[in-house]
Formats: C-alpha cells, sequence, structure tokens
C-alpha cells in the first residue's frame, strides 16, 4: 500500500520524499531490530528498541518510510534516501497506519475489550469458554497470556505487554480475521488505552469490571489511573457493559448514556446475581435479568467469580448469542488457567494458583478461601519490582490477617533487590502477628510452604497467575507456578 493512503486524512508533514510513491509492503513496528525492508519505522519517544535515536538502524535493515514528531532532533545523514514524515503523536499515526496496512480487521469480527484492576483475564477466557461451548464459535483471546485461537498460540515475539502495541495488536486481529474468527476478546490496560494500541481496533463491547489501587508507578494518582480505564469508553467501543458495583461505573454511564448495560452482585443492574452458595468446587447462584431467573454455576468459587460471569454473560448476550445458552456453558467451562487454578497434593493438601497482585484482589481471594477452608491457609506471595512501592505493606497485612503462615518470596523482581522487596512487605505481616518465613528463590519458597502443609491445609501461590516466566533485570527467565507446584508434589 502507498504511505500516502495509510496516513491518509491524519494531520502529517513531510519532510522528506513522496508519500505517494512510497510503497509499504511489511508494516509498521516500534523497534529498529523488527524492521524488515519495506517497513515503516515508527519512532516512538522514549521506546526501548526505537525512538528517534534508531533512525539510522532502522533504515539500514530496510524500512523505506519514518514517522517522528514534532520534539525529534533533526533527520540523520543516513536517513536521506527515505520518506520521512512528522506527526504530531507518532503512536496515534502508527495504530492508524498500522490498522488500514492489515485491512481494518476489526471491522470483520465481533470485539470485546475489557478493562478495569482485577477480572481481565478471568472475563476474557470465560467469554472465549462460554461462547465455544454453547455456539461452537471460534475466538481469539489477546492478553496476559499472549495470543491464541482456541487452543492454537499465535506466534509472537516474547513480550511483557498484555495489550500489545498496535502494530501487532493489528497483525493479531489480521491473523485471527484470516483464519476465519468469529470473535475476539481482548485485554484493555490502562497504558494500553494511554497509549493508543487499541485505537482503530472498532470495539463492540467495552467491558469495565471494577478499579481498585494498583499501577500508580505508571499513572500517579488514582484518578489519573481511572481516566486512562475510561478512554475505552470514548470513542473506542460501540456499547458498554459496566459493574454498577463499581463507583466508577457512573461516570461510564456519563460518558456513554444510550450504550451501557449494567451488571452487579449488590445494585440494581440489567444482570444480576442472587442466592449465592460458594464450596471449594464452584459457586452456585441466580441469574436475574428482564424478569426471568435462571439457576447458574460456575466452576470457581467467590462473589468476584460471579461478578466476572455476569460481565461474561452480559457482553456475550448483547452481542446477539442466547442467554439460556451461554448460562448452560457457564456451569460446564474449564478452569482458568492461573486464576483460582486448583490442584491436590497426594498428601490431601489443596493448591490454588492465582494472579492476585494488588490489594484488593489479594484480599477477594483469601476471604473467599477462608470461607471453605477446613484447615490452614498458607500463602505465598511477593511484590513485583518497579512497581508501586505504595502497596506492599498493605498486601502483607492482607496476607497476614487472613493466612495462618505466609512465605515472602520474589514475583518479579525487575531491577529491585528481592530482599528489599520482602523488607517492604514484611512489617505488614508482622503487623498481624502471623509467622512467616522469606525466601528470594521462588521454588524455594513454593517447595517450603508444600513441605509444611498437611491435610485439609490450602496452599495459596498468588501474584503470576499463568505466567510463564519469571522477570529478572530485563531478562525473561522461565517459570511457571502450577508446573512447579505438579514437579514438587510429584518429585
Amino acid at each position: 500500500m502507498k504511505l500516502s493512503d495509510l496516513l491518509a486524512g491524519q494531520d502529517h508533514h513531510v519532510l522528506r520524499g513522496d508519500p505517494r510513491r512510497t510503497e509499504i509492503t511489511a508494516g509498521a513496528t516500534f523497534d529498529a531490530d523488527r524492521v524488515t525492508p519495506g517497513s515503516v519505522f515508527a519512532a516512538v519517544p522514549g521506546h526501548l528498541t526505537g525512538g528517534p535515536e534508531a533512525l539510522a538502524p532502522a533504515v539500514a535493515r530496510g524500512a523505506v518510510a519514518v514517522l517522528v514528531d514534532d520534539q525529534a532532533p533533526p533527520l540523520p545523514a543516513a536517513t536521506g534516501h527515505v520518506c520521512a514524515v512528522r506527526v504530531p503523536d507518532v503512536r496515534k499515526a502508527a495504530a492508524v497506519v498500522a490498522a488500514r496496512y492489515f485491512g481494518e480487521p476489526g471491522r470483520a469480527m465481533e470485539l470485546i475489550a475489557v478493562t478495569g484492576t482485577n477480572g481481565k483475564t478471568s472475563v476474557s477466557y470465560m467469554v472465549e469458554s462460554v461462547l465455544r461451548i454453547a455456539e461452537g464459535v471460534r475466538v481469539g483471546v489477546i492478553g496476559t497470556a499472549g495470543s491464541r485461537i482456541g487452543d492454537e498460540p499465535v506466534p509472537m515475539p516474547p513480550s511483557v505487554l498484555t495489550t500489545p502495541e498496535s502494530p501487532d495488536l493489528q497483525y493479531l486481529l489480521g491473523h485471527m480475521r484470516d483464519r476465519a474468527t468469529g470473535s475476539v476478546v481482548l485485554e484493555a490496560t490502562s497504558m494500553g488505552l494511554l497509549t493508543h494500541r487499541l485505537d482503530r481496533t472498532f470495539i463492540d463491547v467495552g467491558v469495565f469490571t471494577n478499579l481498585t489501587q494498583d499501577h500508580l508507578d505508571d499513572h500517579g494518582t488514582m484518578e489519573n489511573y481511572r481516566d486512562a480505564k475510561l478512554r475505552l469508553f470514548q470513542g473506542l467501543c460501540r456499547r458498554a457493559v459496566i459493574n454498577a458495583d463499581d463507583p466508577v461505573g457512573a461516570g461510564i454511564r456519563a460518558l456513554m448514556p444510550d450504550a451501557v448495560t449494567t451488571y452487579a452482585l449488590d445494585a440494581d443492574a440489567d444482570y444480576r446475581a442472587s442466592d449465592l452458595v460458594v464450596d471449594a468446587s464452584g459457586t452456585r447462584f441466580t441469574l436475574h435479568h428482564d424478569g426471568r431467573k435462571y439457576p447458574a454455576a460456575i466452576p470457581s468459587p467467590g462473589r468476584f467469580s460471579v461478578s466476572n460471569a455476569l460481565a461474561t454473560l452480559a457482553a456475550c448476550h448483547l452481542l446477539g448469542h442466547g442467554l439460556a445458552g451461554l448460562v448452560d456453558a457457564l456451569e460446564r467451562m474449564p478452569q482458568i488457567p492461573g486464576r483460582f487454578e486448583r490442584l491436590q497434593a497426594p498428601n490431601g493438601a489443596s493448591v490454588i494458583v492465582d494472579y492476585a497482585h494488588s490489594p484488593d484482589s489479594l484480599d477477594k481471594v483469601l476471604t473467599t478461601i477462608r470461607g471453605f477452608a477446613r484447615g490452614r491457609v498458607i500463602t505465598v506471595f511477593g511484590c513485583g519490582g518497579d512497581r508501586d512501592t505504595t502497596k506492599r505493606v498493605e498486601m502483607g497485612a492482607i496476607a497476614g490477617a487472613h493466612s495462618d503462615l505466609c512465605v515472602l518470596t520474589s514475583d518479579n523482581p525487575r531491577h529491585e533487590d528481592p530482599e528489599a522487596i520482602l523488607d517492604q512487605i514484611a512489617p505488614g505481616i508482622e503487623a498481624a502477628g502471623t509467622p512467616f518465613e522469606r525466601y528470594t528463590d521462588r521454588r524455594r519458597a513454593i517447595a517450603a510452604a508444600l513441605g509444611t502443609a498437611g491435610p485439609d491445609d490450602i496452599v495459596l501461590i498468588a501474584g503470576k497467575g499463568s505466567e510463564p516466566h519469571q522477570i529478572v533485570g530485563d531478562t525473561l527467565l522461565p517459570f511457571s507456578d502450577m508446573a512447579t507446584v505438579r514437579e514438587l508434589i510429584v518429585g
């Protein structure tokens, strides 16, 4: 495609070359080391593997056009033979370019985007499961655990981004469209929304789950964090499904007054649950919608699981899928990897692996476990490095309040000293008077917890869920909590 067609209607100024004669044959990228001949290099300021300082290497690898912003320094001499275009915001322009290059694939499928502090991955898996079980729909999933169509992973370079950068996201959507995918559900993170990764995705339904403290290292204040989430409902989706139990939901209703559907456990809503019965195997409840009642169940314990189920049912029903079939499929869905994922040890102890990595999510998971625990609750957890430090002592206090024993360990330490992170968590546990141990080696910590657990005890391993790696420095080291548990209890 001609660069002029990809930029049509966008505010831009040609610095060099002719976009009408520049043929783009390899899409766009922010990463200089992923440039291939025929691509557009979008020089995003501050990008770790790109930016204006990477213009020369990108051109040397075959970029035929470059996008820079108003603050970019003069173009290096090595870029003299390529088309150069200045745009007000490189990320916004790149999202449009990438979408058009792949033929705006979001238009060809049902798209559901899920945002909120907690529940994004769970709702995504639930949507995929109920549509597949109820109607045999081929569903694409894009999120924390990577990208897949059904059980088929979509190969992509390793990344820690839940919401991929716009060139990668548009590629994934195009790949899914070309493989006859009927629906796509994706996780919309606050940073993904703030940096225009979801622009031009043509989302049919945006889902809001909740807002609790997290990611203040990125946003500074809860107000900024909230406003980033709300971007999904400011022109990026046609309809909204919102949690009426969360006060932020009222703000979304004001943004989209004629296109909001609500769900709730406590508040009045379009989709509501009552009569919850929780045990270790799951939760039974009554669904209320449009004057009718539906007996329902989900193979995951807890109020938060029912809230996620309501979001799933509302979003899928809103797209025209039959509610009775969706409710039936909900009960038959498999466990969600890394989300209250359960395993029984040979000695009778139970192991639960969960992604809970914020104060609110850890409190909800532990409160649920306490509701059916017959023995001790042993909690293995840590906090991520280079992330909000203000939540560490609070998470220690929550774990201490709900556990009989805590085992502190590394999560993703990144560039921080793991021992220093544990030092910041420990006072919260100490204030609760709960005994604890500490091992920066996560495998050793899990082994210690399993070693002390007896019949009827529950070991919660929190923080990483289904993540297949641990981030140490800039390195992704292979590590899976559930795989580690299986190795330890078998061997």
